[in-house]
C-alpha cells in the first residue's frame, strides 16, 4: 500500500489560470530536492520518524505533517481554475490508445460553480507537456545550472477555451458523434443543454484560432436545450452504444431519453418520463454492452436497471441497497458489475447476474465520509477508483486475494487487501475520471483545482 498525503507540495507554482485571453500557461507540478549538508546528520532519526499515515485510522499528532511521497507517482500535477469546477469529462483526442511515453497531452471539458450566475463558464483545455515525477536524486552543485534548464523544459502547460454559461454546472458529459464533439450540460437553470465543442477544440490547438476565438462575441449558444425537467438535476450520460441517445435525470424522480435526430442538431425526448424512483434520481449510467439499457440510483436508496423499450417502470431493482442516499454508480466496461457509492461512506460491488438478490458481491468501508465519485478503469477491469468528501482518493484492484498481500506493514493491518492507493492533498473531491486513452491516469477535481497523476500502483 502507498499513501501520498501531500499537504504542503514539494514544489508547486502559484499560477492560476488568466482571465480569457487563450494564452499557454504552466501548471503545476511535483518536484523534490534534498540538500546532502543538512541530511548527514539526521537521516537515521528522520528514517525513524517517517511512516505511512492512514486516513482514517489515527489522526495527526500536534507538529506532524503529511509529506508527499514522490516515489509512489509516476506522474503528478495539480493546477487550479479560479472558480471551482464540480464535473468534467474527457475528451477522446486523435492521438491515440495506450500512449504512456511521456510527454503526455489530454483533453477535458469542464464546467464552474462559481459565487455569481453571470461568472460561469464552459472550459474546454487542452493539457500538454505532462512529464512524469522526477524521483529523489543526489546532483553535484555544478549541475543545478543545466538542471535549472531541464526543469523548465518539462513545465506542464495548458491552453484554454471559455465560454460564458449563465448558472452554475452541475455535470458535463461528452461524447463524439461523427466529426462532433458534443456536451452535455446539467445546469441549476433546471435545464439540460447540449453544446458543440469543434470551436474551443481548434482554438486549443491554434494559437491564431485561439486569438480569433476571444475576439468573437461571448454568448453561449447551445445546439439544443431541453426544459422538460421539473426541477434541477444532475445525472446524465450518453449512451456508449448509440451515438448521440442521452439520459437525463432529476432532483424530482423524473428520468428523460433523448434520441437525436438526423442532422445532428435536434433530439426527440419522450415527455412520458420513467419514473419508478420515489427521489432524487443522482446518478445514471447506459450499459456498455446492450444499447437500450441504463441504471440509475437515488435518495430513495436503491439502484434500478432499466429497457427503453418497456416505458415507464425498471425491470430489475435492489432495494435499500445502501443505508443512505446512492450517490454514484459505474458500469463495468467488459463484466457484468456495477459499482455503487453512497453518503453512507460505503462502496458496493453488485454482479447483475445476481441483482435481485439484494446482495452485493463486495462491500468496502474505507472512506470516513460520502462518496462522491466512482468509476472502473477502462483498460483494466478488476481495478476501479472512487472519491470521498474526506478528502481521499481510493484506488482497488478485486483481483487481489488475501493470501496474495503478505505481510503487512505494522499499523495498517485493518486495510483490506484489495485497497492499492489512497491519494491526498486536495480539498473536497468532487469528481474523477481515468483517461479512456492513457493507461493508468487519472484526473480529480475539487474544490481545490485538479490534479493529474498516475501512480505505481495501476
Amino acid at each position: 500500500l502507498h499513501v501520498a498525503s501531500p499537504s504542503k507540495m514539494a514544489a508547486p507554482g502559484e499560477d492560476t489560470f488568466p482571465s480569457e485571453d487563450g494564452d499557454a500557461v504552466r501548471m503545476d507540478d511535483s518536484g523534490s530536492d534534498e540538500d546532502e549538508d543538512e541530511m548527514d546528520a539526521d537521516v537515521e532519526g528522520a528514517q525513524e520518524a517517517a511512516k505511512v499515515y492512514v486516513p482514517g485510522l489515527e489522526p495527526l499528532k500536534p507538529g506532524e505533517e503529511l509529506e508527499m511521497d514522490t516515489s509512489a507517482y509516476r506522474m503528478y500535477h495539480e493546477c487550479q481554475t479560479g472558480a471551482p469546477c464540480l464535473s468534467f469529462d474527457v475528451v477522446r483526442d486523435r492521438e491515440g490508445d495506450g500512449r504512456e511515453n511521456f510527454p503526455l497531452s489530454m483533453l477535458l471539458c469542464a464546467g464552474t460553480q462559481a459565487d455569481s450566475a453571470l461568472s460561469n463558464r464552459l472550459i474546454v483545455m487542452r493539457m500538454h507537456n505532462l512529464h512524469g515525477t522526477e524521483q529523489k536524486k543526489d546532483d553535484e552543485s555544478s549541475e543545478e545550472e543545466s538542471d535549472d534548464d531541464e526543469d523548465e523544459e518539462k513545465k506542464p502547460l495548458m491552453e484554454l477555451a471559455m465560454i460564458p454559461h449563465y448558472g452554475g454546472i452541475n455535470r458535463v458529459r461528452v461524447t463524439q458523434r461523427g466529426e462532433q464533439s458534443l456536451a452535455a450540460v446539467w445546469s441549476e437553470k433546471n435545464q439540460v443543454e447540449i453544446f458543440d465543442l469543434q470551436p474551443q477544440l481548434r482554438a486549443v490547438h491554434s494559437s491564431a484560432v485561439m486569438a480569433a476565438f476571444v475576439k468573437q462575441p461571448k454568448e453561449a449558444t447551445p445546439l439544443f436545450s431541453f426544459s422538460g425537467h421539473m426541477a434541477e438535476g444532475f445525472a446524465i450520460d450518453w449512451s456508449p452504444k448509440v451515438p448521440g441517445r442521452l439520459v437525463s435525470g432529476d432532483c424530482k424522480k423524473n428520468i428523460h431519453v433523448w434520441e437525436p435526430r438526423e442532422g445532428g442538431t435536434t433530439w426527440q425526448i419522450d415527455q412520458r418520463p420513467f419514473c419508478s424512483h420515489s427521489k432524487s434520481v443522482e446518478d445514471l449510467q447506459w450499459s456498455p454492452t446492450e444499447a437500450t439499457v441504463f441504471a440509475s440510483c437515488s435518495v430513495d436508496q436503491s439502484i434500478r436497471i432499466w429497457d427503453i423499450r418497456a416505458p415507464p417502470n425498471s425491470m430489475l431493482s435492489a432495494n435499500g441497497a445502501h443505508t443512505s442516499d446512492i450517490n454514484v454508480i459505474s458500469w463495468n466496461q467488459t463484466e457484468p458489475f456495477l459499482l455503487s457509492g453512497g453518503d453512507d461512506g460505503i462502496l458496493k460491488v453488485w454482479d447483475l447476474r445476481q441483482f435481485q438478490s439484494g446482495k452485493p458481491v463486495a462491500t468496502f468501508k474505507q472512506h470516513s465520509a460520502p462518496v462522491t465519485s466512482v468509476e472502473w478503469n477502462p483498460v483494466d477491469s478488476s481495478v476501479f477508483a472512487a472519491s470521498g468528501a474526506d478528502d481521499v482518493v481510493s484506488l482497488w484492484d478485486l483481483s487481489v486475494e488475501s493470501c496474495d498481500t503478505g505481510a503487512q506493514a505494522e499499523g495498517v493491518k485493518e486495510l483490506p487487501p484489495q485497497l492499492l492507493f489512497l491519494h491526498q492533498g486536495q480539498t473536497e473531491v468532487k469528481e474523477i475520471h481515468w483517461h479512456p486513452q492513457i493507461p493508468g491516469a487519472l484526473i480529480t477535481t475539487a474544490l481545490s483545482g485538479f490534479n493529474v497523476f498516475r501512480t505505481i500502483s495501476v
